[in-house]
């Protein structure tokens, strides 16, 4: 019975950051396009595009919260969610 209790203390805790990686991937998006935009509307000398640092930047703090999230170690979180992620975990 311990198994299964830290089993579901697990998959719990991985949906709930699955879940988290996808919000704040939300947001990195809306802040890529309200830094694109400025940069758009700088005019005809907009210069270098320079929202690149801030995607390039967030980018690899999106990829290692996506993999932390996702990658092989790694949480809606539901108890039909949690029952289906024991059970991928148990290899069933």
């Amino acid at each position: 019975m311990t198994d299964d209790k830290d089993l579901r203390k697990q998959a719990a805790s991985r949906l709930k950051q699955q879940q988290a990686f996808k919000v704040m991937l939300g947001g990195f998006v809306i802040l890529w396009i309200i830094c694109i935009a400025i940069w758009a509307l700088g005019g005809d000398d907009r210069g270098h595009f320079w929202p690149i640092w801030v995607i390039f930047g967030t980018g690899i703090a999106a990829a290692f919260t996506g993999w932390n999230a996702y990658g092989p170690r790694s949480s809606g979180v539901t108890d039909a969610d949690i029952d289906q992620e024991v059970r991928k975990m148990k290899g069933q």
